[in-house]
């Protein structure tokens, strides 16, 4: 069936290229003719007035000549009017693919760095060879999440192999322990320049908030690390050794399944207002300073789940959601795990948009919750009913 179908595939191509074929051949033909005729025009008119006169009556001599003439002439006409209606039966060339138009859309490299041309020559404006400027907050982020990555200085030294505030000897060998101050490079004229000053939700607080999370589940919208373990088992996932975890912050999931299971998991992170990328690193776990843009810097078919955190919600336009979706789907292997975790949504969309987004991926549900979002929105008026939820999904690719 394969090679029936190969060929049957193959069908449309050849023909295209043997119509293709026949229709230059013919342009050439006429445009042969056109050049044989005008020569033949030429050689007329050099050799009657260069040939001797002939045996003939000059009457029937100049009779014969424009008869010569005139067929020479209609030849042509009917040359050129068949060229024309040639080139007006060509048809146009078809237009681009969507997916081409929508990728460049979302701005790919090369043009999200130059659609922010000021940005982009502050951030260049640095001197070679020398320290790097400081100035992560105010031009790395905000070129990163513009999707202008990989960033192009290349030529000055990372503040962090000169800082001297690093004191390796001094980081937790527990990754729910609390980390030194001193863990992490604190940018001048940042807000907070400890963990202590940050709020305990954006996951730095290790030792009381982070330690409980994914062993106890205080809802439906819950995954525990014992759950997807045991799900993995029941489903035939088989051992999850390898993960991505999309969005992780400062590496909880990580810390929590190479405990359990001994598994490597990828964090991917933002420097958004904390130093999630350094903070991860500090507890022993891998950090992918990556923006949600980007494609996963991992090869295919090598994960054995990807998790999609917080940062993942409708937020993000459809067309690059989507993008993440397959994405992820390249880099899962077969019967890989995709965890949706407290994806954020109005309803309507929910069932619209976002629901048959994940179903035409065609995995397997092994776990689908949604409830109500009871945090109000910073844009919601006072005392306005809220249609905002959350979904939870556990979907298994084929």
């Amino acid at each position: 069936m394969g090679m029936a179908d190969s060929h049957l595939d193959g069908v449309p191509a050849m023909r295209k290229t043997t119509a293709s074929s026949s229709s230059s051949l013919n342009i050439a033909f006429l445009l042969s003719m056109v050049a044989t005729n005008l020569l033949s025009l030429y050689h007329l008119s050099t050799r009657a007035s260069t040939a001797p006169p002939l045996l003939l009556p000059a009457a029937h001599q100049a009779q014969a000549q424009d008869e010569q003439l005139l067929r020479q002439l209609t030849a042509i006409r009917a040359t050129v009017s068949q060229l024309n209606h040639l080139r007006s039966s060509t048809p146009p060339p078809p237009p681009p693919p969507p997916e081409l138009l929508l990728y460049s859309r979302l701005a790919p490299l090369a043009s999200a760095c130059s659609a922010h041309p000021d940005l982009l020559h502050r951030f260049m404006s640095y001197t070679p060879f020398s320290p790097c400027p400081d100035d992560a907050l105010s031009l790395a982020e905000p070129l990163l999440l513009r999707g202008c990555h990989p960033l192009p200085r290349r030529r000055c030294f990372s503040s962090s192999s000169i800082s001297s505030s690093h004191n390796l000897n001094n980081l937790p060998t527990d990754p729910f322990s609390p980390l030194p101050d001193s863990a992490v490079r604190w940018p001048p004229g940042a807000k907070c320049t400890s963990f202590s000053c940050l709020p305990p939700s954006l996951g730095f607080d290790l030792a009381r908030r982070e330690a409980a999370r994914f062993l106890r589940a205080e809802g439906p919208l819950d995954l525990t690390v014992p759950q997807l373990l045991r799900l993995a088992s029941l489903s035939r996932a088989g051992p999850i050794r390898l993960g991505l975890d999309v969005g992780g912050g400062t590496g909880t999931l990580a810390a929590r399944l190479k405990r359990a299971a001994n598994a490597t998991v990828l964090t991917t992170t933002m420097d958004l207002g904390a130093p999630y990328s350094e903070a991860a690193a500090a507890r022993g776990v891998v950090p992918l300073h990556a923006p949600l843009q980007q494609r996963f810097p991992v090869g295919d078919a090598t994960m054995d789940l990807v998790r999609a955190g917080h940062a993942v919600n409708r937020w993000i336009p459809e067309a690059a959601l989507e993008f993440l979706w397959y994405d992820a789907d390249r880099v899962l292997r077969p019967r890989g795990l995709l965890w949706v975790d407290h994806f954020w949504c109005r309803r309507p969309d929910l069932a619209a948009v976002y629901q048959p987004m994940l179903r035409r991926l065609g995995y397997k549900t092994l776990k689908w919750a949604v409830a109500d979002k009871t945090t109000p929105t910073p844009t919601a008026p006072p005392g306005a009913k809220h249609d905002h939820v959350y979904l939870t999904a556990l979907l298994q690719k084929p």
